[in-house]
């Protein structure tokens, strides 16, 4: 028997402190990046976007792949990816944590177009506004001194 799974996570994570480091200029290079670590981890990418305090990624990740290390692996070599081009010279690294929200592969579509607007989905909303949403979304308790 084969292994069969069908999991799509939205990940998000923000800079160091939310400070706004990420400029649109080098954005779709980090993509890129990001999207070759995942497609080495055998994760399918369906969409990643974000803004200049943090990013979502929206991935199938391979069973033998747990999401912590997943994460992990992907920040560690974002951050040295970026310090070593120099894409973004304010970037002092990523925030500690993140949050990894479930979804049914119905709604795909849906996330992909969410993710796909954030510069839009940010005029009025802030990150904490947003992540407090899909935190509350997913049922997750939280305490609001941890979201900074």
């Amino acid at each position: 028997m084969s292994t069969y799974t069908q999991i799509l996570y939205q990940i998000v994570f923000s800079t160091k402190n939310r400070e706004h480091t990420l400029t649109k200029r080098n954005r779709e290079e980090l993509y890129k990046y990001i999207w070759g670590v995942l497609k080495n981890k055998n994760c399918h990418l369906y969409r990643i976007g974000g803004i200049t305090d943090h990013i979502h990624i929206v991935t199938h990740i391979h069973p033998s792949i747990s999401l912590a290390s997943l994460v992990k692996d992907i920040k560690l070599a974002s951050s040295e990816h970026i310090k070593a081009l120099k894409l973004f010279p304010d970037f002092k690294g990523w925030q500690n944590g993140y949050g990894g929200f479930t979804y049914s592969f119905k709604d795909k579509d849906h996330l992909i177009e969410y993710v796909k607007n954030q510069e839009e989905h940010h005029k009025t909303v802030t990150f904490k506004d947003e992540l407090i949403e899909l935190l509350e979304e997913h049922g997750i308790a939280f305490d609001e001194k941890y979201l900074l």
